[in-house]
């Protein structure tokens, strides 16, 4: 059954069909344009969906299909980020919000309908698979507004593209097309516009019907190789835990008797 948690008026929009969600960026009206409560209640949800057992897998979308979201609302810089301190303090609850997506141990699907740059490019960037329409637009023009995008904004982008593709894209600032977006690595996959929606679905699917644990291990596994975390005996050993699940005895005793796995999560 498909369910919406949140308020049709808030920032944040959730939907849930079974084990995948949906998490929506809701300002139509602003491209999906963040604002600071945006940013916040984009945290709260993240970490509120990593707790969630029964979730199988995130897709993450704006609403309507004209964007992704272009970032950060720049008519709010005159009274939330109009000087250093101001900016601190807003950038710590966007790093909240980063780790939170970038840590959630669930699978996320970006679904990339438009446009697609700065804070929004961000946040895309932080899925584990970005779909996106042969129309939509990428890029991260900052240097045109005198900003300097922080640490933790940038590491995503630096551990998904490489170094020298991360300062192209800053240094130069300009808009690319989806088909550059995918030479360079910043999406997965490029379908037909009226395709992204079922294709961002159709893959959220394929994910959640696979075992939750061994999705989880996978996204914990690449993490700790990304950040070149030093792996003891038992990190290493942690690889073969699956052996002793339920889902691992119903996954090859299915693929035995040529019958779809159902898998607990246990």
């Amino acid at each position: 059954m498909s369910a919406t948690s949140t308020s049709d008026s808030s920032p944040i929009l959730l939907q849930r069909d079974d084990d995948i969600v949906t998490v929506v960026l809701n300002r139509p009206e602003k491209l999906n344009a963040f604002t600071i409560d945006g940013w916040r209640l984009l945290g709260d949800t993240f970490l509120e969906l990593d707790r969630d057992d029964s979730v199988r897998c995130v897709v993450l979308r704006g609403a309507g299909e004209k964007a992704f979201s272009p970032g950060n609302d720049i008519s709010e810089f005159e009274t939330a980020r109009s000087n250093k301190r101001q900016a601190v303090e807003y950038g710590a609850v966007m790093r909240r919000t980063i780790e939170a997506i970038g840590g959630c141990r669930h699978p996320v699907v970006a679904q990339i309908h438009g446009i697609c740059v700065g804070g929004g490019m961000e946040i895309a960037s932080l899925a584990d698979l970005r779909i996106c329409g042969e129309s939509s637009r990428f890029g991260v023009p900052i240097k045109n507004l005198g900003l300097v995008m922080s640490y933790s904004e940038l590491a995503p982008l630096v551990r998904l593209v490489g170094p020298t593709v991360a300062l192209q894209v800053l240094l130069e600032g300009t808009i690319f097309d989806a088909t550059e977006a995918l030479r360079l690595g910043v999406v997965t996959r490029v379908v037909p516009d009226d395709q992204v929606q079922a294709q961002a679905q159709a893959a959220a699917r394929r994910i959640a019907d696979g075992a939750p644990l061994v999705a989880r291990w996978h996204k914990k596994f690449v993490r700790n190789l990304i950040q070149g975390k030093a792996l003891s005996d038992a990190d290493r050993d942690e690889a073969f835990d699956c052996f002793d699940t339920e889902d691992f005895r119903a996954g090859y005793r299915a693929f035995l008797a040529k019958a779809k796995p159902q898998f607990s999560g246990r």
